[in-house]
């Protein structure tokens, strides 16, 4: 018969043996009584579905005093069969260092979490334990895929150094055999004060931030963002967790992009299996419409009402611009591994643009900047400067569009001109006979048509923005993201033959040069002696229906190290024809304008039927 003093004794014999039992580190954030009201108290008493038919004990199902895996170290006397699984892995090159096999407390964890042993199957006692509720399923049922799931079982330090982790690891927080990252890194099996067995309240991400540094975060858009968030987590493919209670995007902080857990796009733990929809799933109404066919049957909309999420976040529809007839459109099925990266990899890998080839989800921010300066929204994106070497992170704006518009070739139709270059770099160099302002300030000051009623406060000696001409044409959003208007323009720009002129056709010229000013011949003179109707100027050709285009070259135009540019004559104020339009002179290889003076020249050449031969303006 037991007496009252060998009971107490046994009952805080039982209690120091389940305190003994908890892995090292863990004392502090863990009791034994934090486990009874959760998922992981077993025992007939637990409040899961799946708990034990009689057993009263609850460390019994993970633990054991006697007869443990002797072959298993570092193990807190495991009662379960740790015999090696295979598990599929993350792919290699989505980190610098390839984790192994699962192992140490990872390898614990998932003698339940793999689905591959019952509940009740443990060493002790030997022939297991009759349980009810069925066996684990859902999400708290990984499988042997962990291809989807955050790496596991490697050296912390093996990932060092690296910018966006803390350095050395973070000391509040347990890591296996003195720096490997295990389940028990990031959740406590004891303790589910914080939902999902987490160490800490992930709220805000701040579990996430605890070894993911990245520098600008915590002031980005998206981390201090209170726009709420409809229909998460139904919005995300992973939809169906038991997803905490939170309403704001800077509440949900890492986990709108990234989740920890059953991945559907492995490389970087991303919420979407495709880059085309990462962006677009928020930054566009829900549900949004099926995408229309690319690259040849798209046709002009003024999008879709702006409701749904797009007005609760009080952001542009991204996804109807990008879907317009000119544009960087959705390229769905393009490879994780062929996507740039914000080292500046080449767009010619497999020729694409995502939108974080523009934009840094990390820590892009809403600031605003004045030209050439990169806006908040361009923080931290890599590019190519002015001399075509690679940026890390651009300073101006221009830099991020270099990135693809620089030193590649072309992809869509160009103009063919006298002289012969897109790459846009060169065309906007400062060395260049004429350019527009956005590398360098402009060559002269003195520009009559400027200010115009659009841009009252623009000056000559003002410098722009490459968006300040290829932007949505609607408004929504000041980048290039689409048009109705090729390539990308934010107003019509026509540059056909035999256009008649009026504000509409030539609306981006006038948008900064007044139209009455160009009208009115203040910049290009009408001839002083008459040879035509007209006399010339920019009324005279404008009113025979000879667009901007057939005398200007909006970039620049870039003579250096291009050989055919010799004997073409001046090239100030972006003359370099349109070769579809002007023809040389009979007897010569080119086209081609001599300036003469502040807006005086002679142009040798043949248009529209007239042969001019050193004819003088004015």
């Amino acid at each position: 018969m037991q007496t009252k003093r060998f009971r107490t004794i046994r009952v805080i014999s039982i209690t120091a043996l389940c305190l003994l039992l908890l892995p090292v580190g863990l004392p502090e954030r863990a009791t034994a009584a934090n486990i009874l009201s959760t998922k992981h108290n077993l025992s007939v008493s637990g409040p899961g579905t799946i708990k034990a038919a009689t057993e009263t004990r609850i460390c019994v199902f993970c633990h054991t005093p006697h007869n443990h895996d002797p072959n298993k170290r570092n193990t807190p006397l495991w009662n379960r069969d740790i015999t090696a699984q295979t598990y599929t892995l993350q792919p290699q090159g989505t980190m610098k260092h390839t984790p192994g096999q699962p192992t140490g407390t990872t390898r614990l964890c998932l003698t339940c979490h793999d689905g591959t042993l019952a509940i009740g199957t443990v060493l002790n006692p030997s022939v297991g334990i009759t349980m009810q509720g069925g066996g684990i399923s859902g999400f708290s049922n990984f499988g042997i895929d962990l291809s989807g799931h955050h790496p596991v079982s490697f050296s912390y330090s093996s990932a060092l150094p690296n910018a966006e982790l803390a350095s050395p690891q973070p000391a509040n927080l347990l890591f296996g055999n003195g720096d490997e990252v295990h389940c028990t890194t990031c959740h406590d099996p004891h303790d589910n004060t914080n939902g999902q067995f987490l160490v800490m309240d992930n709220r805000s991400s701040a579990l996430c931030i605890t070894c993911h540094v990245i520098n600008g975060w915590s002031s980005s858009g998206h981390a201090t963002s209170a726009a709420v968030v409809p229909g998460i987590p139904p919005v995300l493919p992973t939809g169906g967790k038991n997803a905490p209670n939170w309403t704001s995007i800077g509440e949900w902080g890492c986990e709108i992009c990234h989740t920890p857990h059953f991945a559907p796009g492995v490389s970087g733990l991303l919420n979407y299996t495709d880059p085309s929809t990462y962006c677009v799933t928020c930054h566009s109404p829900v549900p949004a419409p099926p995408p229309p066919p690319l690259h040849g049957e798209a046709v002009r909309s003024s999008g879709p009402a702006r409701s749904s999420s797009a007005a609760l976040y009080q952001m542009a529809d991204i996804r109807s611009q990008v879907r317009k007839a000119s544009g960087h459109h959705e390229q769905p099925g393009i490879p994780h591994a062929a996507l740039h990266n914000r080292r500046g990899s080449s767009r010619d890998m497999i020729r694409h643009v995502t939108c974080a080839d523009c934009h840094n989800p990390h820590v892009s921010t809403r600031d605003r900047a004045t030209a050439p300066y990169a806006s908040g929204m361009l923080k931290g994106v890599s590019g190519m400067d002015r001399n075509g070497m690679v940026v890390r992170a651009a300073t101006y704006e221009y830099e991020v569009c270099f990135k693809c518009h620089g030193d590649h070739t072309t992809d869509f139709p160009v103009i063919p001109r006298v002289v012969v270059n897109t790459n846009k770099r060169q065309q906007f160099d400062s060395v260049n006979p004429s350019y527009h302002p956005v590398v360098s300030m402009g060559r002269s000051i003195n520009v009559p048509s400027i200010p115009s009623p659009l841009e009252p406060s623009l000056r000559a000696s003002n410098m722009i923005y490459c968006t300040d001409c290829h932007s949505d044409d609607a408004g929504g959003s000041k980048g290039p993201h689409g048009s109705s208007y090729a390539p990308i323009l934010r107003e019509r720009y026509e540059t056909s033959d035999n256009t008649p002129e009026s504000y509409e056709n030539y609306a981006l010229c006038y948008r900064c040069h007044n139209r009455t000013s160009i009208l009115n011949d203040q910049s290009f003179q009408r001839k002083a002696a008459k040879t035509t109707a007209t006399g010339g100027g920019h009324s005279g050709h404008l009113a025979k229906g000879i667009p901007c285009s057939a005398c200007h070259d909006a970039h620049g135009v870039s003579i250096k190290g291009t050989p055919a540019s010799s004997g073409t004559g001046d090239h100030t104020n972006l003359i370099n024809f349109d070769a579809r339009i002007v023809a040389p002179k009979p007897g010569s290889k080119v086209p081609f304008f001599t300036q003469t003076g502040m807006f005086a020249g002679n142009c040798t050449l043949s248009c529209h039927g007239r042969m001019h031969s050193n004819e003088a303006y004015p």
